[in-house]
């Protein structure tokens, strides 16, 4: 059955977000995040129209995109890049724009697999149970890898920011 396209109008505005903060934090920069949202949601509209929404299944089509990126780029995915201040404070905006940095300068430090599921974990919304879908696992292993890559990377913040 083919879904309609206000099904799908409203599956991206459920999910954009999510998958953008996902890619950004597994990649560290935004500019490439976004056009491999972009890319995603195509995909998926060429490639799956005839199945069943599933998000398990546009975060699989987005990690492999940054990772096709990744290998054609022959070097780590991408510099990481400031999220613009939103907040009229100047002090405010700095803190934010400074915790922004470290928290991504810290996610960088993980290893891929780590940084992987703690992306999924924080940016998707998805359950336990789909992000073992994702990543090919059982449900407890996920549990465990998100535990070990929360404890790894609260190591690795300065104390004042964790």
């Amino acid at each position: 059955m083919k879904m309609s396209m206000e099904k799908f109008r409203h599956f991206y505005n459920e999910n954009r977000e999510k998958l953008f903060g996902y890619l950004t934090r597994k990649s560290g920069n935004r500019t490439l995040a976004a056009d491999l949202v972009q890319e995603a949601f195509t995909r998926y509209l060429e490639c799956y129209r005839r199945r069943d929404l599933s998000i398990a299944l546009l975060f699989t089509i987005g990690r492999n995109l940054l990772y096709d990126h990744v290998r054609s780029c022959a070097q780590p995915a991408g510099s990481t890049v400031m999220p613009e201040a939103t907040e009229i404070d100047e002090e405010q905006a700095y803190i934010n724009r400074e915790d922004s940095r470290l928290m991504l300068a810290a996610l960088q430090q993980l290893d891929d697999d780590e940084r992987d599921i703690l992306a999924l974990a924080a940016s998707s919304g998805l359950p336990y149970k789909e992000i073992a879908v994702v990543c090919g696992c059982s449900e407890a292993s996920v549990k465990v890898r998100v535990h070990r890559a929360r404890q790894k990377l609260r190591r690795l913040l300065p104390e004042d920011r964790r």
